[in-house]
């Protein structure tokens, strides 16, 4: 099993940064592709930002492009999500998840392990 911690989350005024880090432990060797997702309150969960194995292909959801920047270090088994611009519309749970594939994904279903998840709160 992989297990997958995430922190950095906490509260920030809009217009501010925020970087979360989500740490893997357990059977981590193998190829994994990362992805974070993200759910407010009264909302479904959706997607955020996802990377390939290698570091080399990357995807951001419209409302995060520009502003969040996914990254990894695999020699750590850590995923990065720096977040800048922060806007009171990202206040949600975010998520890390990995995918037992070197390639990324949008859809949360394709992911085979999640993290339990850190609050961000931007307050306008």
């Amino acid at each position: 099993q992989v297990q997958l911690v995430e922190s950095g989350g906490g509260l920030v005024q809009a217009g501010g940064s925020l970087r979360l880090s989500c740490a893997a432990s357990g059977r981590t060797s193998g190829a994994y592709a990362m992805g974070w997702f993200r759910q407010a309150p009264g909302k479904e969960r959706e997607f955020v930002a996802t990377i390939t194995w290698s570091g080399g292909s990357i995807y951001y959801a419209d409302s995060v492009k520009g502003r969040f920047t996914i990254s990894r270090d695999n020699a750590k088994n850590t995923v990065y999500l720096q977040m800048n611009s922060l806007q009171p519309s990202d206040t949600a749970v975010y998520y890390c998840a990995a995918r037992r594939s070197r390639f990324y994904s949008t859809k949360g279903g394709d992911y085979d392990h999640w993290g339990q998840g850190t609050q961000v709160t931007v307050s306008s």
